[in-house]
């Protein structure tokens, strides 16, 4: 194989990686995106003109090509950031190519292909799970827009299509490399394995139903430009006043929630003096006016510690005086007369939000930029929690970044969480894919744990998805607006939210044991 068809295999199926991937893409390319890049391992696996170095090194140019082309957008908020994503991922993604490889050449198609499974799903929970966590390429969200096709991941979660999209990629690869006598039962599989999932899903989708009781949400965007205004240009109370505005739009005597955006109030608040605050005040006028309404609101709030209060890993030493606190992106939540819920994000941004191993990467923490009111590591809460209303109706709060955790967000299903809240701020990336992206992701777990969701973006897209995964409602792009919609409490739990990824378990546990016994045998001959 010549240098210039390896080098079009390998920009081929990034090509298509790339046209396949939300938004706006052409999703069925998916099931022979990685057609290509397998042609080429094919042959280096069955002959010795193309060495392990090369495999490496045109694989890592497929998925720097991938990486770089879907998720270019990061480097808009992030520079450092978004380089230092685009290259690590893609090199984690060559080196479990690289492994299954080594595998495949040492062990057969069988045993090599089946690794190349394993591996990859092993790398994939890994990815959601570690510190360096960066799952937005997950292979199963590339259906997040095609939720008629989807509706078994309540059963599998998004792993799930990413196993769906290996297989047939490897029968595909498989059916074009095998003698004419043998292609006509090949393409028996590709079929059955790409048609069935449709079948019981298309099923699956209009049989589904909503029951329960209802309610009716109102989803604020204000549009306050997170560089120039959100942190420096308006107060908190002018913020909030912006909201509550676009909230009166849309008659909140006859609503049961305003949702307003990821750090609303953008400037820092003491928890320990938060009712004292004029834009806390300014809230809990607004509810006495319409004492029925419960509010959901993004902050950015600090807690001092106790002098014997044990310190957080993230905790900051006061320059001007004794003693430590911690800074959150925090969700409140406002009953008319009650005690103020807080919750603190759990799932920060790397590199953004907080640094990843502070012990090796901790030198560059005064790199982080201000996203979000404050620079430097955030603290965090250790697991989710949920906001209860005086009637006993339970959201699951979602700052952000946490909203593309499928197996997170199950947590806030096992405390009884009849619908999500998911607040963001997606300003930061520009009029790019990557909050229309985000905001797909959520149709994905949707479904996962059949859930409506209601989205509040500083700007972005807010709007409204119900638990098949269909969009409600959705406002523009970069422009003030606000939606209401009714929407389904559910008490149901799906399979995936009782077991999480359990697919992404099962390939990590075969991960090493297939490893070593490919390294313990001899090389065999195929």
């Amino acid at each position: 194989m010549t240098r210039n068809k390896k080098l079009f295999l390998s920009v081929l199926s990034a090509l298509m990686l790339w046209v396949c991937w939300p938004a706006g893409g052409i999703t069925a390319i998916v099931f022979v995106s990685l057609v290509p890049l397998l042609l080429m391992e094919y042959y280096a696996a069955h002959e010795s003109a193309i060495s392990k170095a090369q495999i490496f090194g045109y694989s890592y140019l497929t998925f720097l090509l991938w990486n770089g082309a879907t998720t270019w957008w990061v480097c808009n908020a992030t520079l450092g950031g978004g380089l230092f994503a685009i290259f690590c991922n893609a090199l984690f993604m060559a080196v479990v190519f690289q492994l299954f490889h080594v595998v495949h050449k040492r062990s057969g198609d069988l045993v090599g292909y089946f690794s190349l499974i394993v591996f990859w799903l092993a790398f994939e929970y890994l990815h959601l799970h570690w510190e360096l966590s960066w799952p937005w390429l997950t292979l199963g969200n590339v259906f997040s827009v095609q939720p008629t096709w989807i509706q078994w991941y309540e059963w599998t979660g998004s792993l799930g299509g990413s196993l769906w999209v290996l297989v047939v990629n490897i029968l595909i690869t498989q059916w074009l490399l095998s003698s004419e006598v043998k292609r006509k039962k090949k393409m028996y599989a590709v079929v059955t394995v790409l048609i069935v999932p449709l079948i019981i899903s298309g099923i699956r989708y209009y049989t589904y139903e909503e029951k329960g009781k209802t309610i009716r949400v109102i989803a604020t965007q204000p549009n306050i430009d997170p560089y120039n205004e959100k942190f420096s240009g308006m107060s908190n109370e002018e913020q909030i006043i912006k909201v509550l505005q676009l909230a009166n739009l849309e008659s909140p005597d006859s609503a049961d929630y305003i949702l307003a955006p990821e750090t609303a109030i953008a400037n820092s608040l003491w928890e320990s003096d938060m009712e004292e605050y004029p834009e806390i005040k300014l809230l809990r006028n607004y509810m006495s006016a319409y004492p029925h309404i419960k509010l959901i609101v993004g902050a950015s709030t600090s807690k001092v510690y106790a002098a014997d209060e044990k310190l957080s890993a993230t905790a900051r030493k006061f320059t001007q005086q004794d003693g430590y606190y911690d800074s959150y992106n925090t969700a409140l939540f406002f009953q008319n007369k009650k005690p103020l819920q807080i919750f603190h994000k759990s799932k920060l941004v790397p590199g953004v939000e907080r640094m990843p191993y502070p012990k090796i990467f901790g030198f560059l923490e005064k790199l982080s930029i201000d996203m979000g009111g404050t620079s430097g590591s955030l603290g965090v809460q250790p697991e989710p929690s949920v906001f209860i209303s005086s009637d006993s109706e339970i959201a699951a709060p979602v700052i952000c970044y946490e909203s593309i955790y499928g197996d997170y967000l199950a947590e806030y299903i096992h405390k009884g969480a009849q619908w999500i809240a998911v607040i963001t701020n997606d300003g930061w990336w520009g009029n790019t894919p990557g909050y229309r992206q985000h905001f797909q992701y959520a149709r994905i777990h949707a479904i996962e744990l059949r859930r409506d969701i209601a989205r509040s973006a500083n700007t972005g897209i807010s709007g409204f998805i119900n638990q098949r995964g269909d969009v409600l409602q959705q406002t523009p792009y970069w422009q003030e607006a606000v939606v209401r919609e009714r929407i389904t409490l559910n008490n149901q739990i799906t399979i995936y939210a009782r077991y999480g990824d359990y697919i992404g378990v099962i390939a990590a546990c075969l991960f090493l044991p297939l490893l070593l016994t490919a390294f313990l045998k001899r090389k065999k001959s195929i």
